[in-house]
This record gives C-alpha cells, sequence and structure tokens, in this order.
C-alpha cells in the first residue's frame, strides 16, 4: 500500500495542480480575470446564492380562469368544426357557465351530434389496473337538444401543473437571455412557480418579464369598418377591437391609444418564430426588431402577403398591437421588421420573449423579496468565520493528537478543500449557506477518516508489526470503513439531490463532491505523503 508507481504519483500531482489552479480564480477579481489573466487558464468562479450576494425572489401562480377559459376556447372550436362536418344544424354555441354548450336545432339530429362530440370527452391518463383514468371533459345532454361540455376538476388541475411545466421551461428560457447567472426555478404546490435570480440589479424589467404571456400572432386588419364605429356599435362577429401597444416609457390610458379592427382568425401563430433579433432600422435608425419565421411560418407567410397585397396586417403581442403595416409586395423570404415606439432595451426585451416562446397561461406575483447583498456580506463574513474558527481547531486538534502525522492530516485537509472548490468553480456550481454547510461537513469527514487510519496504525503497532508494517496495514484495513461510510454518505447525498429543491440541492452538491474529494485527499495524497516520508527517512519508531 505505501509503493507508488511513479506514473500514480505523477497522476495524484496533476490532479492536485488542476484542483488548484480551478480554484485560484476565486481569490482574484473579476478585471484581473479578464484583463490580466491568460485566456487558456481557468476562469470560473462559485456562484454565490440569492442568500449571499442578494437578487430577486418571487414566487408566481398560474391563474386557472385563464387556464379552463383557454381550454373551454378550444373545445368550443372543435365542437364547431364536427357539427359543420355532419352538416348539423345548431345555435347558441357559447362557453356558458364554465362549460362549452350548443343547442341542437333538429332533435332528431340530437344522437348523431352527442355521438360525435362524446369523442371530444378524453381520459387524462390511462392506468394498467383499471384500464381507464380519470376524465378531462364530462358530457350534459339535456332533452332540449342542449349539449354541455364541462371540465372536470382532474381535467383543470391536470391542465393546470402541465401549463406549470410548461412555464418553467419559458420562464428559464427568458432569464437565460437576460444573461443572469444560474437563477432557481421551481414548482411549488400544483400552480406555483418560485423564481431566484441572484445578483439581479433591476427587478422590475425581471417582473415585466416574467409576467408577459408573449402570445405573438399575425391577424389581418378589417377594413370593412372604421374601428371608432366599432367600438360604438358592435364589430363583425369574426372581429375584434385591440388597442395599439403602450409604451412603457410613456404609459397612456385605452381611450388615448389608437384602435384597431382585427380579425380574430389567426394567420401565423408565435410558436412558429425560428429566431428574433433587435436590431436598428437602417434608414431611420430607430430600434427595431427582425425576425424569421421557420420552414412552415415562412410558407404561410407567403401566402399570406401574396394574398393579401395591399391591405394592412396586424402583428399582435398579448392582445396589444404591435404595428399595422401595409402590404405592399409579396414576402417570400421568411422574415420581416417589427418597427415601432422602441428603445433599444424593450426591442431587446421584445425579441427575448418572442425567442422564448409564451407562456401557457397568465402569471401572477403572489410573493416578491429583494435580498440586499449587505444581507449576503453578512452571511459570507459569519459563514468565513465559522470556517476559520473550525479549520483552527482541527488544525490544532489533529497535531497534538498525532504529531507529524497530524501535520500531514493537515496539509491533505487543505488540499481536499482546494479541490471541493476547484471541483465546484469548474462546474459552476452556486455556492449558498447549507453550500458552505456542506464544506465545513466534508472538513470533518476528512479529519474522521485519517482519525480512523491513524488509530487502526496505533493498534497494528501495538500488535508488535514493524513501524513500516503497521504503517501499510493501517492504510490497507481501514480503506474498507472509509469506503463504506463515505460511499452511505453519498447514498443520501443522491437522495437529497434527487429529492429536494434549492438551497437543499446545493448542499447535496457540496456533500457528494466533498465525499469524493476526501477519499482522494485523506487516503491517496495523504499516504503519498506518508509513502515518501517512510522512503526518505526508513523510521524505526512511529510518530504518533
Amino acid at each position: 500500500m505505501l509503493h507508488f508507481a511513479k506514473w500514480k504519483v505523477g497522476l495524484v500531482l496533476i490532479t492536485v495542480l488542476c484542483g488548484i489552479l480551478f480554484s485560484i480564480p476565486n481569490m482574484l477579481s473579476d478585471k484581473f480575470l479578464t484583463e490580466t489573466m491568460p485566456g487558456w487558464l481557468p476562469s470560473n468562479k462559485l456562484v454565490l446564492g440569492l442568500d449571499l450576494q442578494g437578487g430577486a425572489h418571487i414566487l408566481l401562480q398560474v391563474e386557472e380562469e385563464g387556464v379552463i377559459k383557454e381550454r373551454l376556447e378550444v373545445l368550443r372550436g372543435d365542437v364547431r368544426t364536427l357539427l359543420r362536418e355532419e352538416k348539423i344544424g345548431y345555435t347558441g354555441l357559447a362557453i356558458k357557465d364554465g362549460a362549452a354548450q350548443v343547442r341542437i336545432r333538429d332533435l332528431n339530429d340530437l344522437d348523431v351530434a352527442t355521438a360525435k362530440i362524446r369523442t371530444l370527452v378524453q381520459p387524462i391518463s390511462s392506468s394498467i389496473l383499471t384500464g381507464s383514468g380519470a376524465m378531462e371533459t364530462s358530457l350534459d345532454v339535456a332533452e332540449t337538444g342542449v349539449i354541455r361540455l364541462e371540465l372536470t376538476q382532474e381535467g383543470i388541475t391536470n391542465r393546470v401543473r402541465n401549463a406549470v411545466a410548461q412555464s418553467i421551461e419559458v420562464i428559464r428560457r427568458r432569464i437565460d437571455e437576460l444573461g443572469t447567472t444560474e437563477p432557481s426555478i421551481q414548482q411549488e404546490g400544483d400552480s406555483r412557480v418560485l423564481v431566484q435570480v441572484p445578483g439581479l440589479q433591476d427587478p422590475d424589467r425581471l417582473k415585466n418579464i416574467l409576467q408577459s404571456t408573449a402570445k405573438l400572432t399575425f391577424r389581418m386588419v378589417d377594413v370593412t369598418m372604421a374601428p371608432e364605429t366599432a367600438l360604438e356599435t358592435r364589430p363583425p362577429l369574426d372581429s375584434e377591437v385591440l388597442f395599439e401597444a403602450d409604451d412603457k416609457n410613456n404609459p397612456l390610458p385605452q381611450e388615448q391609444r389608437t384602435p384597431y379592427l382585427v380579425t380574430k382568425r389567426v394567420l401565423i401563430s408565435g410558436d412558429e418564430l425560428d429566431d428574433a433579433q433587435p436590431t436598428f432600422d437602417q434608414q431611420t435608425n430607430e430600434p427595431v426588431v427582425s425576425f424569421r419565421f421557420n420552414t412552415s411560418g415562412a410558407t404561410k407567410f407567403a401566402r399570406v402577403t401574396e394574398q393579401n397585397v395591399g391591405l394592412p396586417f396586424a402583428i399582435v403581442l398579448d392582445n396589444e398591437v404591435i404595428s399595422a403595416p401595409s402590404i405592399r409586395e409579396p414576402i417570400r423570404g421568411g422574415s420581416g421588421i417589427i418597427s415601432g415606439s422602441f428603445t433599444a432595451e424593450s426591442a431587446n426585451d421584445l425579441a427575448i420573449l418572442m425567442r422564448a416562446g409564451a407562456l401557457p397561461a397568465d402569471l401572477t406575483i403572489v410573493e416578491e423579496r429583494t435580498v440586499g447583498p449587505g444581507l449576503g456580506k453578512d452571511s459570507i463574513a459569519a459563514g468565513e468565520i465559522a470556517g476559520m474558527v473550525g479549520a483552527l481547531a482541527v488544525v490544532v486538534f489533529m497535531f497534538l493528537s498525532y504529531g507529524l502525522f497530524g501535520l500531514f492530516a493537515n496539509v491533505a485537509l487543505v488540499i481536499n478543500v482546494v479541490l471541493l472548490i476547484g471541483v465546484l468553480s469548474a462546474l459552476g456550481a452556486t455556492l449558498t449557506l447549507p453550500g458552505i454547510a456542506g464544506i465545513v461537513l466534508t472538513v470533518g469527514m476528512a479529519v474522521d477518516a485519517n482519525v480512523l487510519i491513524y488509530e487502526r496504525i496505533r493498534e497494528e503497532n501495538n500488535y508488535g508489526r514493524s513501524t513500516i508494517a503497521a504503517i501499510d496495514a493501517g492504510y490497507s484495513r481501514a480503506l474498507g470503513t472509509i469506503l463504506d461510510a463515505n460511499i452511505t454518505t453519498f447514498i443520501a447525498a443522491v437522495i437529497l439531490f434527487s429529492l429536494g429543491s434549492g438551497p437543499v440541492r446545493g448542499f447535496a452538491i457540496t456533500l457528494a463532491v466533498g465525499l469524493i474529494t476526501t477519499v482522494f485527499s485523506a487516503f491517496t495524497f495523504n499516504r503519498l505523503l506518508v509513502a515518501t516520508w517512510v522512503k526518505a527517512r526508513r523510521p524505526s519508531k512511529l510518530p504518533i
């Protein structure tokens, strides 16, 4: 166990050197890393969490009413399509009292209509044991010819959960586009999303981006009636009045914004966008947003512009008209420009929303907190003091208890912490207060491993073995115990990471990485130090 081949010595030293190189950036300023430090050297630093550097903490809730309304709108459209396919006369197709309902004119068609509409009643999921699951909708048929499709509570819950899952992915893409570091986005309960963004300096901008549903659609402007007339009387059945988008820098009441009469039919949706980027108009030098459709979107865009040359079309974002240009000629390239009263920042934010996609439902801010950086500095200072006091106590204890071998253990302990910080830096991990607790726990476990080894060496020496034989046997027989203890703790860390969230996962990552570095430093590196000493001194007496 005390013999090290040259390649093993080289591998151990290279590992230690890499750990030192990856941990050094944490002691250097950002300015030095970017301007002075060579680009080929590691420059990743540990990312401080919300509790250490401050930032924004926002709890969002998916609006259940919006999810229900959107689903009922889809069901109403499906009912209309099915009845028209069968050429069944109907009236009163509408959403009423939380259900999509329709009245069949001829009661002789009621059975056929019921059979067709029943195909919309689908199970949420199937069960292996029962062969069927909870139904998303329930169907009610009255003798008067009224058919009602109503969402069940199970169906609503399922839709809300799906909306939360989709919202998390959209929110993650939007925040990543902002350039912030290591945001924490997680689900809370069935209908809430917790967003924590460390180091964010503009929480209001974050709120605007998170709450914007960003449902982008391209529709035609209805020129058969003036929008002012539609407001005074009633717009055509297939059209609605929308207002121009509000200027965030100079907000105006709705009555002072320009109205547009827009068709309800969506020609192209934002889902078919391939890219969107902020840029500047070459003629006016004003901020604009350029966009490009994917293949299917480009085909639709070309067809729409070919068929409507000379007519205006509206670009609508969250039921507000961003722009309503006239189609001068067919646009076959699948790309275009959105112009308006943009600033450079608002154009960039719109491009972010378009690239990230639309939220499946409206989000309401339930809780909002801004953690100041001062609290983070206090936490870091307290953690540093606790760490230094604990490390000093460990160093003194090991030296007084085991003499020279205690010194070897202290050197290995320092290397352990350096390796741990280096690995976390290379992974781009976020350091939180629970993470600091994980580092302190790692120090304790590293010392525990050395204590096991040294006590085993003492026992072997007391049994009459020679110094070198006792050292060799101590390392050999303590290895199994060290591995057992660390593997079981590693399993616990994996479970914490899998089932936990936020700070719990941060603690689990730090603990898991610390266990690996502990086995390397407390056993392999420490054994190399002892083996080097034994080879150089050939001791006849155990210095413990």
